[in-house]
């Protein structure tokens, strides 16, 4: 079955171009013109990957909105404006943003980005961690504490996952930024510190033990 992709370019010439390729590539296309049409797209067909050339949309797709259900997870990559700076990708990454690709877009890097990040978020059925009473479920996405549901955002989740994949090794903030943000150099950025005190609040709720240790200088592990 072909993954879906909402594509949202308020530039006309791009999104058209976009569209024929990726039609070509054998996605399925559901092109929007402008963003309450994305949204509402967003909610009819639920895509598996959402493409948007405005950083508000991408705020709001994670935000939702009352009365609406569309996947507040659904992975988005930003197409930024030519004469991006480390600014843009830093703010694109802090409202949600998966990736991040300035203009001018050379499709093939598009493409390979756009893949990259389907794999990384498909589930596999049984793909199941285990750490003590914490469980990872990430064919279905949830977490639990001694059979009590933990409800985490989206990064949240996938830097779970990441640490947990080996909960006694130290990740360093470089891999961490680079595997669970898509960050491709070093920037100075408070996303992952941010989100590792979130994360780490709602597991200490839950059970009251000791998650997501700060390495001082290197980077974190899930437990000691």
């Amino acid at each position: 079955m072909a993954a879906a992709v909402l594509l949202s370019d308020s530039e006309t010439e791009s999104r058209d171009y976009l569209e024929r390729q990726l039609v070509t590539d054998g996605f399925e296309v559901l092109n929007a013109r402008f963003g309450g049409e994305a949204l509402d797209l967003a909610e009819r067909r639920l895509p598996d990957l959402v493409l948007v050339s405005e950083l508000d949309l991408c705020a709001q797709l994670r935000a939702g909105e009352p009365g609406r259900s569309w996947n507040r997870e659904v992975p988005v990559i930003v197409l930024g404006p030519e004469r991006s700076d480390a600014v843009d990708r830093v703010r694109a990454f802090q409202w949600g943003a998966d990736d991040y690709v300035p203009r001018p877009i050379v499709y093939a890097e598009l493409l390979g980005r756009i893949r990259a990040v389907l794999r990384r978020v498909a589930p596999s059925a049984g793909d199941r961690l285990e750490v003590g009473d914490l469980v990872v479920d990430r064919a279905t996405r949830q977490v639990t504490i001694r059979s009590e549901v933990v409800p985490l955002a989206g990064k949240e989740f996938a830097l779970l996952c990441k640490l947990a994949s080996d909960p006694r090794r130290v990740f360093t903030k470089d891999e961490l930024l680079r595997d669970v943000w898509g960050f491709r150099t070093h920037c100075r950025t408070r996303t992952l510190d941010s989100h590792v005190s979130r994360l780490r609040s709602k597991l200490v709720r839950s059970s009251g033990d000791r998650f997501v240790v700060n390495v001082w200088g290197v980077g974190y592990r899930l437990i000691d």
